[in-house]
């Protein structure tokens, strides 16, 4: 880390760009924005509990005749094996997990995938993403020099897994994300996932590829069917209770032999890249600061704790240079193509296409229509307790 970087007072995060600001009590704007989101969000006690129980309810009941309750994505990660086995072993649910091979699935992956969906006899599907696309894809937003380089995978995933549910008639879509481990982010340095806009220019620029199979979903379609229309509901159930992610990978080897993968989202080889060696040798960012400042924030890990696991280097030299060459093969590049990437000036995502101005309506628009789905209930409440009396 440069000498000059300021640490907040309160999470890991530091000073790497101006869009992270600070308080005068030293405390930065992305752990001041999580703060809020642990407190209406992280539902602990007898209201998560009650929380979990209604959504069981509500899945058994729409799932009544069809052959599933619910989608459950499954990455090979810690977050949706343990949701998946949360949801199977202890409520009984009937669960499809869908799973999207984008290529870069590491060999823990694969296992943890095989080992999860074989010791809860549930269902898997997997959609592999056609290579060439893929590939020219990533290759493109290399080329672009902008900081999520994760977008690409991001969004084929997130595509996939909204349509699904419709296709096999089920009404719920099941996430591992979770507050405790992922409630700090960095508002307004990248545009969404879902921005088929931004992916677009970024690829009509740099591409070379016609992208014909490549799942999409436009920005507006992904914030109607989410957050207006909702006609495939979602749940994160790991917010309904105090979700511990070291003591969830503990159980998970004892009863499934789940293997750790090392640092969060490292099942995939392409975003253990990204994280470990592209943002921290372009942009001078370590993402673990991120991930540890949201383990803070939610009570797990204290700040001392997560300043001591930063200072020692996520990968070795070695390490780095096997991944390099590793991400170089198989993007069938050179390594000194990918480095030399890697080393140029880096690039606003603002400086292509986007529609985040729309995404800023639509998450407008659905408090809106939040508010007044709320209201309606809580009148047809009032209504019924007064026929009663």
């Amino acid at each position: 880390m440069s000498a000059n970087r300021r640490v907040c007072t309160v999470c890991a995060m530091d000073s790497f760009h101006p869009i992270i600001t600070f308080d005068a009590n030293g405390q930065c704007s992305c752990c001041k924005t999580a703060q809020p989101l642990i407190t209406n969000y992280l539902f602990l006690r007898e209201e998560g509990e009650k929380r979990m129980r209604d959504l069981v309810e509500a899945l058994k009941r729409g799932g009544r005749g069809k052959r599933y309750d619910a989608v459950v994505g499954l990455s090979g990660g810690v977050d949706s094996a343990y949701l998946a086995h949360l949801l199977r072993a202890k409520y009984g649910l009937r669960l499809v997990a869908v799973h999207v091979d984008t290529g870069w699935n590491s060999e823990a992956a694969v296992r943890n995938i095989e080992t999860i969906v074989r010791g809860l006899d549930i269902d898997l599907y997997t959609h592999v993403i056609e290579w060439s696309e893929m590939r020219d894809l990533q290759l493109a937003f290399l080329r672009s020099s902008v900081f999520n380089q994760d977008i690409p995978q991001d969004h084929a995933i997130i595509a996939i897994l909204h349509s699904i549910p419709a296709k096999l008639g089920i009404g719920w879509l099941l996430s591992g994300t979770n507050l405790t481990s992922e409630s700090v982010g960095i508002p307004g340095l990248a545009v969404s996932q879902t921005d088929l806009s931004h992916l677009r220019d970024i690829h009509e620029r740099f591409g070379s590829v016609e992208l014909e199979a490549f799942p999409t979903m436009s920005l507006p379609m992904y914030a109607w069917n989410t957050r207006i229309a909702k006609t495939v509901r979602t749940a994160k159930p790991l917010n309904y209770f105090n979700y511990d992610k070291e003591a969830a990978k503990a159980e998970l080897s004892a009863l499934y032999g789940w293997a750790d993968y090392g640092p969060k989202h490292s099942e995939s080889r392409w975003t253990k890249f990204y994280q470990d060696i592209y943002l921290p040798g372009k942009f001078g960012f370590d993402k673990r600061r991120m991930h540890l400042s949201s383990l803070i924030v939610s009570g797990q890990l204290t700040r001392e704790q997560a300043l001591e696991k930063v200072a020692l280097p996520a990968l070795s030299q070695g390490e780095v240079q096997r991944e390099i060459k590793f991400v170089a093969k198989k993007l069938a590049i050179s390594t000194s193509e990918l480095e030399a990437m890697m080393d140029a000036p880096e690039v606003s995502h603002y400086a292509y296409a986007n529609q985040q101005y729309l995404w800023t309506f639509f998450v407008y628009l659905g408090r809106i229509v939040e508010g007044i789905r709320s209201r309606r209930v809580r009148g047809h409440l009032c209504r019924g307790a007064a026929q009663s009396s």
